[in-house]
């Protein structure tokens, strides 16, 4: 009997009719403005056709949702075991298995109505007993999600490694002191590149998790970040050898689970791209609950990310900044979503990045409703910042103030000191002519009473 091609089995596959509807009390999610408050199944204001700007909101919103989280968290906890156990996952680590969460998965999408998914390697395949082994689960999965994809009108919005929960990463990945360990990470990302290069994605992340330290007595940090370096530029060879197109980022996260990790915020992960002479090849992927991590506000990242053209994609997050760890909660907050939307709006959008919702229902929210309605209340939020960042913008009454703010640079001195022609000595001459400034308020309150005009009266 001739043997049947993975190809041809994962169309079967994605086609079978022996699993039962993952979902079955849940239809695909409808747009009702008027709704009552009760149903939280509907948008109200996600309405993907609905033009912003001379764009629908699909293209800004460009709405993704992550595999790890959503189908394959269990709601453990330091302090107690998992809580949330799904009809469509056995717990095991078998391919069947892996194939029906991943069926389920799609549903899912379809249903919701968003056009991306992102996903680790280990959260698709199981591992296997040698590297071999493990290559050919995750190759059989892919083919699965290959025509899943192609059933549903699915994109990758981005995919990456796990490169810190298997013991051998406990030291690290890149910045492992075994060469052996930098070499399984290597080999990693060599088959997740190809992997991301088959399904379309478009774009690859790398978030360190383990890529830091937790004493500086037994590391030598020049070495550590020189072999992340070294790591990268490997990366950019093997991207180009294979011809794949996507966006190569990095996500930054100051802690957790080392002490310290290198890629800490914003800032610190351009810093090393400039100086390792990697900033034309990598941008940044910004998930705000990291930033809130950092010590710095929801969308600072976010908005020193785009300044200095490194934005390119958002885990779409939050976190409870009182507890002091990573909680990736569904984000619910429409003035934060609105000055996250009003920087995307203004450097002209997040494509080929998009909106990730890094985000886990509680370990209270065991319902599979519950993942909808996380997810529907997250789009609605960000949906609800575009349409308030958009009025702003359009109606330019704070960047009007903002400008006027620097009205100083428009001439004189002011002129040459922003055009760089400017020296010390008139900037002598001026203060002996001119003397001491009178002081100028900043206007905080009458800027935070602008802004929130625009987040609380959304028509």
């Amino acid at each position: 009997m001739a043997a049947v091609s993975p190809a041809k089995r994962a169309r079967k596959e994605a086609n079978s009719d022996d699993m039962k509807e993952a979902f079955p009390d849940i239809s695909p999610i409808a747009y009702r403005p008027d709704a009552p408050a009760d149903e939280t199944l509907v948008f109200r204001h996600y309405n993907a056709s609905q033009q912003v700007m001379g764009r629908s909101m699909q293209e800004w919103l460009r709405f993704s949702v992550c595999y790890w989280h959503s189908f394959r968290a269990t709601g453990l906890d330091p302090f107690g075991g998992a809580t949330i156990t799904r009809p469509w996952d056995d717990g095991s680590d078998t391919l069947e298995n892996a194939k029906r969460r991943m069926r389920a998965a799609f549903e899912f999408f379809a249903k919701l109505g968003n056009k991306y998914w992102t996903f680790h390697d280990r959260d698709i395949a199981p591992e296997g007993s040698s590297w071999q082994e493990t290559n050919r689960n995750l190759d059989e999965m892919v083919e699965l999600a290959a025509q899943l994809q192609k059933q549903h009108s699915i994109k990758l919005l981005w995919a990456t490694c796990n490169l810190f929960s298997h013991p051998r990463y406990m030291n690290g990945a890149a910045s492992n002191p075994d060469a052996h360990v930098f070499a399984c990470a290597g080999a990693a990302v060599r088959k997740g590149l190809e992997v991301a290069h088959k399904l379309g994605a478009e774009n690859f992340v790398f978030w360190g998790g383990r890529e830091g330290f937790q004493t500086l007595l037994n590391t030598d940090l020049n070495k550590e970040m020189q072999h992340m370096a070294n790591f990268f530029r490997m990366v950019v060879a093997y991207k180009e050898k294979i011809g794949f197109k996507g966006q190569l980022l990095i996500e930054p996260k100051p802690k957790e689970p080392t002490r310290h990790q290198y890629d800490y915020d914003a800032m610190t992960v351009i810093a090393f791209l400039k100086t390792h002479q990697l900033d034309k090849h990598f941008k940044l992927n910004i998930e705000p609950n990291h930033t809130m991590l950092a010590g710095h506000s929801y969308e600072h990242d976010v908005v020193m990310a785009s300044a200095m053209r490194m934005l390119g994609s958002i885990d779409a997050n939050t976190g409870s900044p009182d507890l002091g760890w990573d909680t990736d909660q569904f984000p619910m907050d429409v003035k934060a979503a609105t000055m996250v939307m009003k920087t995307v709006i203004e450097q002209g959008g997040l494509q080929p990045g998009g909106l990730n919702f890094d985000a886990k229902v509680r370990r209270e929210s065991t319902d599979p409703r519950d993942l909808f309605i996380g997810h529907v209340g997250a789009m609605d939020t960000m949906a609800r910042g575009l349409k308030a960042a958009a009025r702003l913008i359009q109606e330019g009454t704070l960047a009007r103030a903002v400008q006027q703010r620097y009205s100083s640079y428009k001439s004189g001195l002011g002129h040459k000191i922003s055009n760089g022609t400017a020296t010390l000595e008139d900037c002598e001459a001026y203060v002996l002519k001119h003397g001491n400034p009178s002081a100028t308020s900043g206007q905080q309150e009458h800027y935070e009473t602008i802004f929130n005009h625009y987040v609380h009266d959304l028509k």
